[in-house]
């Protein structure tokens, strides 16, 4: 057995030495021939640390492409093993990914195979959290808002607040009464994916951040009654509505949320891209239905057919949540 991990370890070191010369792309092309050897031979653990250890190598001595490449067939071989995502295979992707340039175009690639296979083999259908975390952090870092929330949504305990912080420095280049779009950039995904904790700790944490910074500038009010207290924005009204939908939620009171929703009404008309987000919400934590408007057609040639109408729109598909023109739109919350 020993003889057979020093036999890698050479071959290793051989890959290795042809980078230290700059043949980046003769390391490579060899790198492939070689894993594909021990591939075909089922012999996984020999083609993983080749490939993962030659990545990192290419990786370091920037060469994002080719490092890039193995990356990806690191886990492709990962997939025709049936590799679980434990902690150990987990591990090699993520100490890779963190060598990437951040402009390298093959990173996105590499991201998004590896939730791919995180979610065949492991047990989170939207791929693994872990991994999801750390890519949204990265991209929070690099300001790629777009990207980070589509992972964050998905990340873990931690996530939430990584997303929070980032939408509140965007919120900060912004106007004090926009800060109830930049909230609810976290709050309505984390509800849409029944992650009620995480849309808690996105609101208090905006909200923490904005009685620090402008409690001077809006006038914040604190209401208290023997069961809840809350503060409530004058100058905000719809950061009041976010607030008091988590408490809704967390009552599971139907007609509080109509309440809610009747008494923001005006309010909400004007923001169009929160709609199909609420009536989803209210359908998942209240079991309000949609209302469908009736087609006649329709409904007469269901009847015909022994149907129940179908919605003109087709199926239902969870809705990206958007925030003014000016902003980007939340994705991936598939």
């Amino acid at each position: 057995m020993s003889g057979k991990g020093d036999k890698i370890e050479k071959i290793i070191a051989r890959l290795q030495q042809r980078i230290s010369e700059g043949q980046f792309y003769e390391a490579q092309q060899q790198t492939r021939v070689v894993a594909a050897r021990y591939t075909k031979a089922s012999n996984w653990g020999a083609a993983i640390d080749i490939l993962y250890n030659v990545a990192q190598s290419l990786l370091k001595a920037g060469q994002g492409g080719s490092g890039g490449d193995l990356c990806v067939l690191l886990v492709e071989t990962y997939k025709q093993a049936e590799l679980k995502p434990d902690s150990a295979a987990k591990g090699k992707l993520l100490t890779c990914l963190r060598l990437f340039d951040s402009e390298e175009p093959t990173r996105k690639k590499f991201i998004g195979e590896m939730i791919s296979w995180s979610s065949k083999f492991g047990e989170y259908p939207a791929g693994d959290p872990e991994l999801h975390h750390v890519a949204g952090s990265l991209y929070a870092e690099e300001h790629e808002a777009y990207e980070a929330e589509k992972h964050l949504i998905l990340g873990t305990k931690d996530s939430a607040e990584v997303l929070t912080r980032m939408e509140y420095e965007w919120f900060k280049e912004d106007d004090a009464h926009t800060a109830a779009l930049y909230a609810a950039r976290g709050v309505l995904p984390y509800l849409l994916t029944g992650n009620v904790r995480a849309a808690n700790t996105c609101y208090r944490f905006f909200t923490s951040a904005l009685n620090q910074d402008k409690q001077d500038q809006l006038g914040i009010q604190d209401v208290g009654s023997n069961s809840i207290d809350i503060r409530i924005y004058p100058s905000i009204p719809l950061l009041n509505f976010l607030g008091l939908l988590l408490l809704a939620i967390q009552r599971a009171n139907a007609d509080l949320y109509k309440q809610l929703h009747n008494k923001y009404a005006g309010l909400l008309a004007e923001v169009e891209s929160w709609h199909e987000s609420l009536e989803m919400i209210a359908e998942m934590y209240f079991g309000i239905q949609k209302p469908r408007q009736s087609n006649p057609l329709m409904d007469m040639m269901s009847g015909f057919f022994g149907g129940g109408g179908a919605p003109a729109s087709g199926g239902a598909k969870r809705p990206a949540v958007k925030a003014p023109t000016s902003m980007p739109a939340a994705e991936g919350l598939d």
